[in-house]
């Protein structure tokens, strides 16, 4: 049977006599209606998704397209947009472990901050990449005061920098425009 819902090409939602859905109703069809809010929490019709088992499951599903929008991916053909209001993930704590720096995130999980990914924006929000360069994630106040030890920010630099590991990491301006 053919999906339901009327699009360009047949009424059903499918090209002119073919049982492959178009593009606009996939489009239409992968609307999930969940969010991620400012603190890294999943949402849905208003409400805090409260199942833990869920909340790991959406979690682990996270992922973001090529074109840059975040999704819950099950496969490269199953997915679901997710809407987001800051970043997928937030860096709840950071912690300093020699050469290193880990962040505790929202999904539960720790990761180890890859410092070249690290910018700022106006208002002096810090964010990175995390999940091999996949998802971005802002760092909350309180992760930020770990890493705000080892950031120069002399008014004689050009930019703020990391330092770590007898290393400086400048830390770049962050463009409204996501990738």
């Amino acid at each position: 049977m053919a999906p339901p819902g009327a699009s360009a090409g047949g009424a059903d939602g499918t090209g002119a006599g073919q049982n492959e859905p178009t593009p606009e109703w996939l489009e239409r069809l992968r609307r999930s209606g969940i969010r991620i809010d400012r603190e890294g929490e999943f949402q849905h019709e208003g409400e805090p998704v409260r199942h833990e088992g869920l909340r790991r499951a959406l979690f682990r599903w996270l992922d973001r397209l090529d074109d840059g929008r975040t999704v819950l991916r099950l496969d490269e053909k199953r997915f679901a947009f997710v809407d987001v209001d800051d970043t997928p993930l937030v860096a709840r704590a950071a912690r300093v472990a020699g050469e290193a720096v880990f962040l505790a995130l929202s999904d539960g999980s720790e990761e180890r901050l890859d410092p070249a990914t690290l910018t700022v924006d106006d208002a002096g929000v810090l964010r990175c990449w995390v999940r091999a360069g996949r998802l971005e994630a802002r760092l909350a106040n309180s992760a930020a005061v770990v890493l705000g030890d080892l950031i120069d920010g002399a008014p004689a630099a050009a930019a703020p920098a990391l330092r770590l590991g007898g290393r400086l990491f400048p830390i770049a301006r962050r463009s409204a425009a996501r990738p």
